[in-house]
């Protein structure tokens, strides 16, 4: 070990570097917890159109056309 850095520093005790790790830590602790809450773009949000369900017809609609039909060639084949 060097003398140029001791471990100790005169005139601070020797909890001198454990206060400064508590710090660094604290800090590293702080600064990543500030970066998570920032985190994402600054893109518009996407925002998925609305399903839109038509409702069907009655069925007797649907079979009220084949009967008029039905009812037209029978008047002919009758009238002839």
């Amino acid at each position: 070990m060097s003398a140029a850095y001791p471990l100790v520093c005169p005139g601070y005790g020797g909890d001198y570097l454990e206060d400064n790790m508590k710090k660094l830590v604290l800090a590293a602790a702080l600064a990543g917890a500030a970066s998570t809450a920032t985190a994402g773009s600054m893109a518009e949000p996407v925002i998925e159109a609305p399903v839109i369900v038509e409702e069907t017809t009655s069925s007797s609609a649907g079979i009220l056309v084949p009967l008029i039909i039905l009812a037209v060639i029978a008047a002919a084949v009758a009238a002839s």
